[in-house]
């Protein structure tokens, strides 16, 4: 049996070219595989898969697994553990799933990071605090190595931070505490609405905000009022974002722009939202509640289908939100 010879962040590892798992912990980042640790190479199609966190939807790696053609999976983070490896590796028939833990900026320059995320037929974005992900990654290797994946083109997914920051823009974090609705509507210019652009930023997701946790964490205003500082501060003429909840996934296909809504069996309220602004906002200022009327919503769940170049689809509903003076309503009567 042949021997591969690896060096991983200035630690020599030794393993077999065959099925086995290994741990590495090298400066500035953790490292585990399970599968096989020789680079594979495969046929791969495009899928974007964006979940808004909670519990994953199996389907997400049954069918990012399937275009990726049995190659080899990465998942990077900057938190928890390779809980991803046996969980993915027995939904797929991948060649080998792999887990990268980041500590640091520093392992966005690594040689063998860089090599093995370049090499996946499949890259997951997992949970976890997205301002982390912007000190680590953007304007790094990393980042390269992300946008180079899904121009193979091959799968790339996110859940919750993971799909917070694969937007064209995106509320960063930065603040070190979490917007609130009624804290963003009150004063759209508050510290906590942090935001930024052209860090993931993939091309079918251009023009695009993202945000996750929506009915479970209330967050339909902070979405409204991230869209009113993108348009307020010029850097879009048309704010657009997509917004889902937990347990639930849109796939999208970048070559068609259709995009289709998965969950788990039992979640209670598995959609999909697509805003879209008729304009700029009415008030939009410092210390002042946020004004805004006739925000397109459209929302889908499982089984419906969503076309994101013209926000149209089938299966969904559709209505409009305004804000006014800071306070939230809905056409519908039901702001979800």
């Amino acid at each position: 049996m042949q021997l591969r010879l690896a060096k991983l962040g200035g630690i020599i590892g030794l393993c077999y070219l065959g099925w086995t798992t290994i741990a590495v912990a090298a400066p500035g980042y953790q490292y585990r595989i399970v599968g096989n640790p020789a680079d594979v190479v495969t046929s791969t199609s495009a899928l974007l898969v964006l979940q808004g966190g909670g519990t994953d939807v199996d389907e997400n790696f049954v069918r990012m697994g399937a275009r990726a053609g049995g190659g080899d999976f990465v998942v990077i983070r900057a938190s928890g553990t390779d809980a991803y490896n046996p969980y993915i590796y027995d939904l797929c028939s991948c060649d080998s799933v792999a887990t990268f833990v980041f500590k640091n900026r520093n392992a966005a320059f690594d040689p063998f990071v860089i090599e093995t995320i370049r090499n996946a037929e499949a890259l997951f974005i997992a949970g976890g605090d997205q301002s982390e992900y912007v000190q680590f990654w953007k304007n790094t290797p990393v980042e390269d190595a992300i946008h180079h994946v899904a121009a193979k083109p091959a799968p790339v997914g996110g859940t919750s931070a993971g799909m917070a920051i694969m937007g064209q823009f995106l509320y960063s974090a930065m603040s070190n505490k979490s917007l609130t609705s009624e804290v963003g509507l009150a004063n759209p210019f508050h510290r906590d609405v942090t935001l930024d652009r052209d860090f993931v930023a993939l091309p079918q997701l251009g023009g695009l905000i993202t945000d996750q946790h929506l009915q479970e964490r209330n967050r339909m205003g902070r979405t409204l009022v991230f869209l009113a500082r993108l348009v307020k501060d010029g850097w879009t003429a048309e704010g657009r974002a997509i917004a889902a909840d937990r347990e639930t996934a849109l796939h999208v296909d970048p070559l068609t722009g259709a995009a289709e809504v998965f969950t788990t069996p039992t979640h209670p309220t598995p959609f999909v939202y697509f805003l879209r602004t008729p304009g700029p906002p009415e008030v939009c200022l410092p210390d002042t509640p946020l004004t805004y009327r006739d925000v397109a919503v459209y929302r889908v769940g499982p089984g419906g289908s969503l076309a994101l170049g013209s926000s149209l689809g089938s299966g969904g509903i559709s209505y409009t939100l305004t804000v006014e003076a800071g306070v939230l309503s809905s056409s519908r009567g039901e702001i979800y």
